[in-house]
């Protein structure tokens, strides 16, 4: 913190001399900052005075001041040595200290000078700003009010002071502290009435906490100063993004850009402009954010907040690569930047590069400590690789008189990012009470996936199903293993083999029908909401039928948060042998509908927060030749997240859709199902 209030030290010496009018000019460069042309005249009058206290005092100052830090520094042990017991000499000498970081030693050193003189103010005030520097905020409010005591109401003091409380309440802010950062900012503002400054830090306190209608209020309160009007508006447009409101963020938006002149400060310029991109992008309007971006590169080439707004955009469009390119040149810029360390961790992470998002986030916690996104980025990335167990368990009926109570279990452990361990059981019983048949099935499995590229991961279970039925007791072995793919952004793609026996009722199991699938997954995502989904089996089982089953979905995003989707879904399927007897196996069978959902996703749901999932579907269906007939599907899940480690939630389905039984239409699952990650981190991670 440069100190002011040292101008006035050459003052005392001018009076001394004779000459001292002939120095006014060059006092009045200091005193009104322009160290530059008092460097120059100094200069001058010491090459006629080279021995003049004041005018060395004076060049001292002004080259300390201008640029040339460590030449004052040698300066003032020059006149130290000349005048060692000059206690202004020592004044400015311990000064240099600071204006060359050299906290520690300027600590040491002004303490002494207290205790030379404990009523000196600029020793006292010095002393509490080299506390500040150190961030030893107590004892440097215990020493600014000290300085206060002497020189009452000084200016300069009341500055230092407002300066290390918002110093302190940032140093409470990044310990989340929230508590005591509040206290901290509050009691400023007691001292400092509506000080903008600490609103701002206040504000953005709240922020951080999550406290948003607290922040919303000190917003309005900025907003309604002339001065802060565009500080306000900007703030207040992010809370209603933190609020999920992005529409009145936009508006907010335009409001503070449309304010903007050539008269406005450039921070407030830049700061508003960057909200305003911000806000179109978070509203999808890519090609309109895209156009200012593309008209800020031309006018500001290079600089990191234009980069990191075209990255954001990349992010929001999946070009991720693109988005690592602009992040790359940020940092080659700014090594220290945040946005450039964290924003490439998220890039990295969604193109498949985790051990590298790991170093950026960490590389931003190095510069910024206990920064909360990069935090909750890394604990985030850690629930992925942590240990988990999860099970199942649900109860179904059906129309067929058929009714099953199933457990599911599964634990996955990773061991790197791209090796994870995976071990699964399952137990089904099935009855009928109709044809009195009963049957059970153990199914258990290991396997692995692999992460071979950033873009493929290959996942392999195998194992074996021992089932116990009326009149056949049997095992088989059981396996399914995939490629999961994403050959280009915004696609994925599962290539996929499946071998399981045929389960769902007491005679199937009984029949020991193996069956045999090929299937392939394709999802086509676009950033104007719209996607399609398609799912294709063949099928081939060992009573020597095969199916072909085709799913294919298109659907439009309507909100983002709750995500709600409204589509049309279409379902084709045709056995090669027909045996309804046994099972539902119609030589066509197709099915349209129309669905909506709306869901709220556990992975990003809060602890102690509830997550849900409804969906709501209708259509006609059409079996051979026989006349439409109409379907229902509802679905849906009412979950609780205890801590970031454990869920639980409810679910049921239910619908009358022919293709969802063997046996018919109406069938209905309740189950249970419970999730716990075993550790609070990775067991790769120290």
């Amino acid at each position: 913190m440069k100190l002011t209030y040292y101008l006035t030290l050459c003052l005392a010496f001018f009076t001394l001399l004779g000459f001292s009018q002939n120095m006014q000019e060059g006092f009045t460069y200091l005193e009104t900052g322009k160290y530059e042309a008092a460097e120059s005249f100094f200069k001058t009058v010491l090459e006629d005075h080279p021995n003049n206290k004041t005018a060395r005092l004076c060049y001292g100052r002004a080259i300390g001041l201008h640029n040339n830090p460590e030449q004052a520094e040698t300066l003032f042990e020059n006149l130290l040595n000349d005048f060692p017991n000059d206690f202004e000499v020592k004044l400015n000498y311990g000064e240099s200290l600071l204006w060359n970081s050299k906290f520690e030693e300027a600590k040491s050193y002004f303490k002494t000078l207290i205790i030379e003189d404990p009523k000196s103010f600029p020793a006292l005030l010095s002393y509490a700003n080299t506390l500040s520097n150190l961030k030893l905020y107590e004892d440097a409010l215990t020493y600014v009010n000290k300085a206060l005591a002497v020189s009452p109401g000084n200016p300069n003091a009341l500055t230092s002071k407002k300066y290390i409380y918002l110093g302190y309440a940032y140093q409470q802010q990044q310990a989340q502290n929230y508590d005591k950062a509040e206290h901290l900012l509050l009691e400023n503002l007691t001292l400092f009435k509506e000080d903008a400054d600490t609103q701002i830090n206040l504000a953005n306190l709240y922020l951080i906490a999550n406290r948003l209608e607290d922040a919303t209020a000190v917003y309005q309160t900025l907003e309604a100063k002339p001065q802060y009007n565009i500080t306000g508006l900007n703030g207040l447009a992010l809370v209603a993004h933190l609020n999920e409101k992005d529409a009145e963020a936009l508006e907010f938006s335009k409001q503070a850009f449309s304010k903007l002149n050539s008269d406005s400060d450039v921070k407030i310029k830049q700061a508003t402009t960057e909200r305003y991109i911000q806000a179109l992008i978070w509203n999808r309007k890519y090609t309109e954010a895209d156009t200012n971006i593309s008209s800020l590169i031309e006018t500001h080439p290079n600089e990191n907040w234009v980069l990191a707004l075209r990255a954001t955009l990349n992010i929001y469009k999946s070009d991720f690569k693109k988005s690592v390119t602009d992040y790359n040149r940020i940092l080659v810029n700014d090594s220290t930047s945040f946005d450039g360390n964290l924003g490439k961790a998220n890039a990295l992470k969604a193109l498949g590069y985790y051990d590298d998002a790991y170093i950026s986030a960490e590389n931003t916690l190095s510069f910024y400590k206990n920064q909360k996104d990069a935090s909750q980025f890394i604990k985030t990335l850690n629930t992925t690789f942590t240990p988990s167990w999860e099970t199942k368990s649900y109860y179904s009926f059906d129309n067929g008189d058929n009714k099953a109570y199933a457990i599911q279990t599964g634990l996955e452990i990773p061991t790197s990012t791209k090796l994870k361990w995976l071990a699964t059981y399952g137990f089904r019983s099935t009855s009928n009470k109709v044809t009195d048949n009963e049957a059970q099935s153990n199914n258990f499995a290991l396997g692995l996936s692999y992460q071979i590229l950033p873009n493929i991961t290959f996942k392999g279970l195998g194992g074996i199903t021992d089932a116990k039925a009326s009149t056949n007791d049997y095992t088989h072995f059981v396996t399914d293993v995939s490629l999961n793919i994403k050959p280009y952004k915004l696609q994925v793609l599962d290539l996929g083999y499946k071998r399981e026996i045929q389960n769902f009722n007491a005679e199937l199991l009984d029949r020991e029908i193996v069956m045999n699938h090929a299937y392939a997954n394709y999802n086509l995502s676009t950033n104007f909401k719209l996607g399609w989904f398609t799912q294709y089996f063949y099928t081939w089982q060992s009573d020597e039928n095969t199916r072909n089953l085709l799913f294919t979905s298109l659907y439009y995003n309507l909100f983002n948060k709750p995500a709600l989707k409204v589509g049309l879904n279409y379902q084709y399927i045709t056995f090669k042998n027909q045996v309804p007897d046994i099972y539902f196996s119609p030589e066509s069978f197709n099915a349209f509908e129309i669905f909506a959902n709306v869901i709220k996703n556990e992975e990003t749901t809060k602890p102690k927060s509830w997550f849900y999932e409804l969906t709501a579907a209708t259509g006609l269906q059409y079996i051979e030749d026989d006349s439409s007939q109409i379907t229902y599907r509802i679905q849906g899940k009412l979950g609780y997240k205890f801590t970031d480690r454990a869920l639980i939630n409810l679910y049921g389905t239910q619908s009358n859709i022919a293709s969802a039984t063997a046996a018919g239409f109406n069938y209905t699952e309740i189950g249970l199902r419970f999730k716990w990650y075993l550790f609070d981190k990775p067991l790769f991670r120290k």
